[in-house]
């Protein structure tokens, strides 16, 4: 019990690291880099889901690599499409919601 308690006490731990990342992020690589430490945080938590119900662990883990791996191939491409345009993937060139800079 102590060990489950280590575990998703180190996962909540990454996950608001990642939170505190995404929201001080100041480029597009910081805020990709910190959604993986998301995912990742994620899976630390599923783990020990294994010992409990396999099945359920098991289906979890799928559904969250494919998340995550579309999530990545996204903000790849998001990433890369930015920089052509803008020439630069820093915060302030990116508009919100439709706005001209």
């Amino acid at each position: 019990m102590s060990q489950l308690f280590v575990i998703l006490a180190t996962s909540l731990a990454i996950l608001l690291i990642a939170y505190l990342t995404a929201i001080s992020s100041k480029d597009l690589i910081r805020l990709l880099i910190s959604l993986e430490l998301m995912f990742g945080s994620v899976f630390l938590v599923v783990l020990p889901m294994f010992s409990l119900n396999p099945s359920t662990a098991f289906a979890i883990v799928v559904l969250t690599i494919f998340t995550s791996s579309s999530e990545l191939l996204i903000l790849i491409t998001a990433i890369v499409l930015l920089d052509r345009t803008k020439r630069g993937v820093d915060m302030e060139k990116v508009s919100v919601g439709g706005e001209v800079m």
